[in-house]
């Protein structure tokens, strides 16, 4: 199976005969300042758990996500990883028709169409600039009778989010199974943006969290999902594998949810190469770059000078690689995609499409 989740490192240390650490991969939207300290010391100095179950109740983690989300521990599920997740959720409920805010990360339309269901796509369009109207949404939500609306918030790849506002007004507005991706809330203000103190309130509404990403550890395969429907949720958990969590994952988790200044240098240090990147992208004017409340921006060639996929190729020399978005429906051959790295790999970047595209 073609995997479409960005760069194969792998692949592309054999072939260019570069060391997968030589590559600045701008096209994994994973925390480039890496994990918690605090919790790597912690299995580097306890490495004898790798010897022990974990706790099948997993109250330590659980206490620690519920402090960090601020909610009820008993409205969670864990598993392994966002996209264990996802399918959970999809296989449980059984959606036969299907709203997906497009485009959208390819895995919610794998298991849509695994069992059998119609899909219809809202997209986010550039010239709105990827910004959706919640009012029209939801006009459109009432005038299709739909079992399920797929919300990655914010967006992958357009970097658009609804506030939490907006996704209550969605909410109000239908009785219909709304499943939100925030596996990349954490870049945004999550006062203003996540949905996860409106569970108690949604029995329709599914929020999906994982750590791969802000946490900087997809590694360890760690995901939660919070939800108040309590039949629901009992149908998943009566799917889920005992210990389904490693103890490593576990006792990682435990302390990293509670690292307060490791997540606050951590959203202080990527809103900073945000807003260094969104500048000088915004300098170059064959490119334009679309605001974004994710840790990446999607990036157009203007005027057909050359196809993202002929820019990759010029930048991997460079050992620079971006994510080409044609593998995203609704976006076409000039759009790339690039996350935020640590500054001086940042700088690099600038500098290469500088050389590129103003010469």
């Amino acid at each position: 199976m073609k995997n479409n989740h960005g760069a194969n490192l792998y692949d592309l240390s054999r072939k260019y005969g570069f060391s997968k650490e030589e590559f600045m991969d701008f096209s994994s939207n994973i925390n480039p300042f890496g994990a918690s300290q605090k919790a790597k010391d912690f299995i580097i100095n306890n490495i004898d758990f790798v010897s022990m179950y974990p706790d099948p109740d997993y109250i330590n983690l659980k206490k620690s996500i519920s402090g960090y989300c601020k909610c009820k521990k008993e409205n969670m599920i864990l598993g392994s990883g966002a996209t264990e997740l996802i399918s959970q959720y999809i296989n449980t409920i059984k959606p036969k028709k299907s709203l997906l805010l497009s485009p959208a990360y390819s895995e919610y339309e794998k298991e849509l169409n695994l069992i059998g269901s119609k899909i219809d796509k809202y997209f986010n369009k550039s010239e709105d600039n990827f910004k959706i109207n919640v009012d029209n949404l939801i006009s459109h939500i009432s005038n299709n009778k739909y079992d399920i609306i797929v919300i990655c918030n914010p967006n992958n790849p357009t970097g658009f989010a609804f506030t939490k506002t907006e996704l209550e007004k969605i909410l109000k507005s239908t009785d219909t199974f709304i499943m939100v991706d925030e596996t990349y809330i954490e870049f945004t203000d999550t006062d203003i943006y996540s949905a996860t103190q409106l569970v108690d309130d949604y029995p329709n509404l599914f929020v999906i969290r994982g750590t791969s990403k802000f946490f900087s550890t997809p590694g360890i395969r760690l995901g939660y999902g919070l939800i108040s429907n309590d039949d629901i949720k009992n149908k998943i958990q009566s799917h889920m594998d005992l210990w389904n969590i490693n103890v490593i994952a576990s006792n990682m988790g435990e302390i990293m949810f509670a690292d307060e200044s490791y997540i606050s240098e951590t959203i202080n240090a990527i809103s900073d190469e945000r807003s260094y990147l969104l500048n000088e992208l915004g300098k170059i004017d064959k490119i334009e770059a679309f605001d974004t409340q994710g840790n990446f921006i999607l990036c157009k060639i203007k005027s057909g000078l050359m196809t993202a996929a002929d820019l990759r190729m010029k930048l991997i020399p460079n050992k620079i690689i971006v994510r080409d978005c044609a593998s995203f429906e609704g976006l076409d051959e000039c759009f790339f995609r690039v996350c935020t790295l640590k500054h001086e790999e940042n700088k690099l970047l600038i500098k290469s499409l500088n050389e590129i595209f103003c010469n």
